[in-house]
């Protein structure tokens, strides 16, 4: 047998994927911890993880894999990697992590981003880096060079997670391109490092990695870490992706036009395209895609709501605390449409984009002591979510995208009957389902980067549809008046 091993580097779990090379069937999965890893939050708009914690459940995902199946170490052909985008992972020369990661959902640095957005000049940063540079890796780091010279003089090396994990494995300290235009230190027009921003910002450009290709070698997995995962030496790592470029590619969303969903911490959807194009506000966002080379350009439209499995989280662990999250999704199908003039805001997990990195918290409007129970509560956050991700693709069809069809694996929200088809009905697509996730995808990319598979095309054997869900006209009028009602309140609260 032969075996492919992917890893998804989330906020909330570390996952593992074991695909039989041969057939492209999943034949295990686990996640560590059974818990959420915690978000650290020591002050307002700070988000926060221990880089060491995501190493420590890779290696309990690991064995839980092992557990699953007896495969043997010289069977694994490569590891892939995804991870979770936009964070922070400051190392010494011992490779060791100075300071908690800043992860992607902290606010912390809008105002430094926001700064260099005016200063260099609106034109110049959307023309070059395609975005403000916001709240993203570059204005993380201007932020610790700020507020703690003491650590930032120690950096030897700026990571994003993935590159920190794959460090762990392979102790070489390097990154890809696509991973440098999610943290806008890419340059597109000038195809290189953006030097004029961190020259901005007086960031040594020797603190970031150098880069790799995205499929194909990137170092092999040294002694320590092969021990450590009862592995052999010398497992080539051959792909490493963010989370939201590589569930695209777990889905097979590759070419100009199609389109990819998710909904685990974070709410995205995501679109690929052949053309450079941006929003003038910076409220979704470019990015090189994996399959990008020079000749045949692929770049992802990113549209992200921060407050959605968190939302749902929230709601589990105070207000519906005797329920699971699948009954929550049953108590959601008790409400009507519209959750009877609830309206839920899901903006309490950091500065938005689609709201111009505004961090305005979340809302629950409408509120009738008399008419409203917890199922109503529960729809509402479904429908808030939903009409929030709607709210930004309009800003993606306002940049030329054509949404039609969207892609997602069967996984946290869209397990949601409600979620699902509120979503169908609100976007006016038709939503597809598959038997994938980001651990299963990436260690199909792993193949594709070992050259296991002879092509894109062929790692996507063993991944089927699970379900098709088309708007349903008798429901649609009733949902799309709901959601312009939401959004109505929004603009009114946003002004």
């Amino acid at each position: 047998m032969k075996y492919l091993l992917g890893y998804d580097i989330g906020s909330s779990s570390i996952k593992a994927a074991l695909l039989d090379a041969n057939s492209g069937t999943l034949v295990a999965s686990a996640f560590s911890p059974s818990a959420e890893m915690q978000i650290h939050s020591p002050q307002v708009g700070f988000a926060e993880q221990n880089p060491e914690q995501w190493w420590n459940e890779l290696l309990i995902a690991t064995q839980k894999i092992k557990q699953q199946v007896n495969y043997k170490s010289d069977e694994i052909i490569a590891i892939g990697i995804s991870y979770q985008m936009h964070g922070l992972v400051c190392v010494d020369r011992n490779l060791q992590s100075l300071r908690s990661s800043i992860i992607w959902c902290d606010s912390r640095a809008v105002n430094i981003g926001n700064n260099a957005f005016e200063k260099l000049g609106e034109e110049f940063c959307l023309s070059h880096y395609l975005n403000s540079p916001g709240n993203f890796t570059a204005s993380k780091l201007k932020w610790v060079k700020e507020n703690e010279p003491h650590i930032y003089e120690k950096i030897y090396k700026a990571f994003l997670p993935g590159d920190y994990i794959a460090m762990k494995l392979t102790g070489e300290s390097v990154t890809t391109i696509s991973g440098l235009s999610e943290g806008i230190f890419w340059d597109y027009q000038k195809n290189n490092i953006a030097d004029d921003l961190l020259n901005f910002y007086e960031i040594d450009k020797n603190l970031l990695a150098s880069t790799v290709p995205t499929f194909g070698e990137q170092g092999r997995l040294n002694n320590e870490a092969a021990q450590l995962l009862g592995l052999i030496k010398g497992i080539p790592v051959t792909y490493r992706a963010g989370d939201q470029p590589n569930n695209s590619y777990s889905l097979n969303v590759l070419q100009p036009g199609e389109i990819a969903a998710t909904a685990g911490t974070s709410g995205v959807v995501y679109g690929v395209t052949d053309k450079v194009s941006y929003d003038a506000q910076s409220r979704v966002n470019p990015f090189v895609h994996v399959n990008h080379t020079y000749d045949n350009p692929r770049y992802g439209i990113l549209l992200c709501i921060n407050g959605t499995g968190s939302l749902n989280s929230w709601l589990r662990k105070n207000l519906l605390t005797d329920l699971s999250y699948n009954e929550i999704n049953n108590e959601a199908a008790k409400a009507p449409i519209g959750s009877d003039g609830l309206q839920f805001y899901p903006f309490g997990n950091g500065a938005e984009r689609i709201l111009m990195n505004k961090d305005v918290g979340a809302g629950l409007n409408g509120l009738q002591f008399n008419r409203h129970d917890r199922s109503h509560i529960a729809r509402s956050a479904q429908e808030g979510i939903v009409f929030a991700l709607n709210y930004g693709m309009e800003i993606m069809q306002e940049m030329g995208m054509e949404l039609k069809t969207i892609r997602a694996g069967y996984a946290n929200m869209f397990l949601s009957e409600v979620f699902a088809t509120t979503f169908a009905n609100t976007s006016g697509c038709t939503i597809e389902l598959y038997n994938t996730d980001g651990a299963a995808g990436a260690a199909r990319a792993a193949g594709v980067g070992a050259k296991w598979f002879t092509g894109f095309a062929e790692s996507f054997t063993g991944m089927d549809i699970i379900k098709r869900i088309e708007p349903q006209k008798n429901d649609q009028q009733q949902t799309t008046d709901a959601y312009q009602k939401w959004k109505l309140n929004l603009s009114t609260n946003k002004s």
